[in-house]
């Protein structure tokens, strides 16, 4: 009977769990402002928020692999998930742009057409990108990559970072200028953005969030998603580098 009585006393003193949300996401909407958005979603919640960052091209295994409660991708890549990853349909939360980058205090060229665009990269030392490895999983770098090919590209000195992404290729002095994802490059100091690439070359990634198939914690997914989405998080995410 005493067993049963400081047994039930203890339950009662031992702490609440916290809820713990699971969310996977690329570095691209990292960046992007959402440790910010996690942060005020904690505050006003109580919720635990735990980010699992991935490159991008190998998240489609880890929603597959993995239990997380929500997770981010971009949108052609979640519609050609596997049946059954989602647990409803995904959200269109916006858009973020390939940028060019250069050092703080050097020009800003012009790059707002195509042509000028290459005239510029053509007249820089290196051009810094990621490294478009299939196993590293890199979107932006597969994208920069596959335009450094094109036929009016040919004398462009693209320079593959040997470290990290395109801006730590420009910050380490790799080249004079850098291709990346703009949500990547305004979080760096050292670096200053151009401008977005011309729209003829579709240079951007549209990106959605959904609630994973696999998700413990399926009504405060439902919340966060909820909560991201508001006109006030664009906010966040428009200064960040993401346009709706």
């Amino acid at each position: 009977m005493m067993r049963r009585l400081a047994l039930g006393l203890f339950l009662l003193a031992a702490p609440v769990q916290a809820a713990e949300l699971k969310i996977l996401t690329p570095p691209v909407v990292e960046h992007a402002g959402l440790h910010e958005l996690v942060e005020e979603f904690q505050q006003k919640t109580g919720t635990k928020v735990t980010l699992i960052v991935g490159e991008m091209l190998k998240i489609p295994e880890r929603v597959h692999n993995e239990a997380t409660d929500l997770f981010f991708l971009e949108s052609d890549l979640m519609g050609k998930l596997a049946p059954g990853s989602m647990g409803g349909a995904p959200a269109h939360l916006g858009r973020v742009h390939i940028g060019l980058a250069v050092k703080a205090g050097a020009p800003h060229p012009d790059i707002s057409t195509l042509p000028r665009f290459i005239a510029v990269l053509k007249s820089a030392k290196g051009v810094t990108y990621s490294n478009p490895d299939p196993v590293r999983g890199s979107m932006v770098a597969k994208m920069a990559h596959a335009m450094m090919q094109r036929p009016d590209f040919a004398g462009v000195h693209g320079v593959i970072s040997s470290k990290g992404n395109g801006v730590s290729g420009l910050v380490n002095g790799e080249g004079d200028m850098a291709l990346q994802l703009i949500s990547e490059i305004l979080p760096r100091k050292e670096v200053e953005l151009v401008g977005k690439l011309p729209d003829e070359l579709k240079a951007h990634m549209d990106i959605s969030l959904a609630l994973s198939s696999k998700a413990a914690n399926v009504a405060d997914a439902k919340a966060f998603i909820a909560f991201v989405m508001r006109p006030e998080a664009y906010k966040v995410w428009n200064t960040k580098g993401l346009d709706r």
